[in-house]
């Protein structure tokens, strides 16, 4: 009975780490190029009391064990990353990536991450930025005069912008947009920001154009939205809240049958 009260305990444990991973794709559902949690769980170590296949007589063998499990532990929690919906802006800036394949994007101390929110701006050199100034790499450096609601990005990623020359409008190219991805995107650690880092288990960057070798294409005035569905979220909440309520049973009943035990002598 001692036994069953940790048991108890461990699901009641890893059923709010749980909650907490839905609650967070659920807090995240409109928020651009988010790609939702999974919460995966594995069955701590076993008392085994008797192992299968032990001697039974001289001819047999016992042809079944027995075991007792100690709960469950929070093995990890996966990012997911399916396509999201892609939302049509008209904002010239606007990106999304159907597809594979992320932006690279050059953070303040001089280090690199990765997106999927292709919700970009220019800021004032020029330089095409995301909505909290970190550059977008390769550069893409817009000429002075250009027309902001005159930039055009082919779905390959080349990039050009109209100018006003001699009272006529001349497109000039001003970048191409590339794309990368992972041998192992699940790898990838979230730093928040709607950004991403490499790490070990992801593997390095690989480089590629949109539309070739495996990439994604770039689709220009659209933004790719959370791929968190919400019923499905919800449902997923209201089984993860019943398994906390029945451990949370489980510790009460292990509870009243020890007041039981410790009353047999009153």
């Amino acid at each position: 009975m001692v036994r069953s009260l940790y048991t108890g305990a461990s699901g009641m444990i890893g059923q709010q780490a749980n909650i907490d991973t839905i609650s967070n794709n659920l807090a995240n559902v409109n928020t651009h190029g988010y790609k939702k949690q999974r919460a995966d769980f594995e069955d701590l170590i076993y008392h085994t009391i008797r192992t299968a296949g032990t001697p039974a007589t001289e001819d047999t063998v016992v042809p079944v064990g027995v075991q007792m499990g100690h709960g469950v532990k929070l093995a990890d929690t996966q990012r997911v990353f399916s396509q999201g919906s892609l939302q049509q802006t008209e904002v010239s800036t606007d990106m999304a990536i159907a597809g594979e394949g992320f932006f690279k994007i050059q953070m303040y101390d001089g280090s690199t991450a990765y997106t999927r929110n292709g919700n970009f701006k220019i800021d004032s050199d020029g330089r095409m930025v995301n909505s909290n100034g970190y550059w977008l790499r390769p550069d893409i450096m817009m000429p002075e005069g250009f027309l902001p609601d005159k930039i055009n990005i082919t779905k390959d990623g080349r990039v050009s912008v109209s100018v006003p020359q001699n009272g006529d409008l001349v497109d000039v190219d001003v970048g191409r947009i590339e794309l990368y991805r992972f041998p192992n995107p699940v790898g990838l650690t979230a730093v928040g920001e709607n950004l991403f880092k490499a790490t070990q288990a992801s593997g390095d960057a690989i480089e590629g154009v949109p539309g070739y070798e495996g990439m994604g294409t770039i689709q220009h005035k659209f933004l790719e939205m959370s791929n968190v569905a919400i019923v499905q979220e919800m449902v997923n909440l209201i089984v993860a809240q019943r398994a906390y309520e029945f451990n949370s049973r489980t510790i009460q009943t292990s509870d009243n049958m020890l007041g039981t035990a410790t009353t047999l002598k009153r």
